[in-house]
């Protein structure tokens, strides 16, 4: 790997102390890699240019991420730009890994600022790392003039300002204005307080549902059991085997057994579906006659 012989702690001291590729020399070992696959010149490539990882990682610890982790984010960063660079485009090297470099360490610093997940598109990405200093920025504008920026009016110059959409900004403010706690925290300094996960809406099934729909489910029953007595022997064998199996006979195959065509099936079928409709209709207005 091109990494390897790195540590955390020499990391940055080794990468400053790499070759300078010319743009010859650099052209060469990309070609070099790209045609023959040639880990040596894939090595020699990413260690001259550690140094522009390291710098660009060392730009992101204000965010509270690790530096040896910015650095090892920003050389897989690199890695990729090396495996992806196409010399022939005539484009320098360095100027290709920047994007590569960059796109890695947000990433990283997006996953490592909250487990629940900042932001995945291109707006809110540009939020995470630009809001605070855009609004800086207004504010200070508008004091200049003597004015104070309402918070909705704010939000809505910042989504102006960067081209993003309102409810980004409003997502984003929420995410970056308070930090991760844990649920099994206590709400108080008491060791015995209860912990926060403790007030958490259970949205399992409520027991009161379970006996509820237990009870409707047996009624169901009871009721579909009574309408199918009033069906004679072939109607109820019909819907027995059409309706009430996992896997439901073909009028055609049903056809086949009683010596019927599959069209007097299909009448038997709906005549038997309309006899049961009529009895449990009758069925449910005696409930509520009964009830009322």
């Amino acid at each position: 790997m091109a990494l390897d012989g790195y540590t955390d702690r020499t990391m940055s001291r080794q990468a400053m102390k790499a070759e300078l590729l010319d743009a010859e020399t650099e052209l060469r070992l990309a070609y070099a890699w790209r045609d023959q696959r040639d880990e040596a010149a894939l090595h020699r490539l990413i260690t001259a240019y550690m140094r522009l990882a390291v710098s660009m990682a060392m730009k992101y610890r204000r965010y509270g991420a690790s530096v040896n982790d910015l650095i090892q984010e920003a050389g897989l960063g690199l890695m990729k730009a090396a495996d992806k660079f196409d010399p022939d485009r005539g484009v320098r090297f360095s100027t290709y890994a920047v994007w590569w470099i960059k796109a890695s360490i947000q990433d990283y610093v997006m996953r490592d600022w909250s487990l629940v997940r900042t932001g995945s598109t291109s707006s809110q990405k540009s939020l995470f790392f630009n809001m605070r200093r855009v609004e800086a920025r207004l504010q200070r504008e508008a004091s200049q003039r003597g004015e104070t920026l309402e918070g909705h009016q704010l939000r809505a110059m910042i989504a102006q300002d960067l081209g993003v959409p309102l409810g980004d900004v409003e997502m984003m403010e929420g995410r970056l204005s308070g930090s991760d706690y844990s649920l099994n925290a206590t709400q108080s300094s008491e060791e015995d307080g209860r912990e926060w996960i403790d007030i958490l809406e259970d949205e399992g099934v409520q027991a009161a549902e379970v006996v509820e729909g237990r009870h409707d489910t047996a009624q169901l029953r009871t009721w579909l059991v009574s309408a199918l007595r009033t069906l004679n022997d072939r109607e109820r064998y019909i819907v027995t085997e059409r309706k009430l199996r996992d896997d439901p006979r073909t009028l055609e195959s049903l056809g086949l057994e009683l010596g019927l065509s599959k069209e007097r099936v299909r009448q038997l079928e709906a005549a038997s579906f309309a006899k049961l409709r009529r009895t449990l209709e009758d069925q449910s207005r005696e409930v509520r006659h009964f009830l009322l």
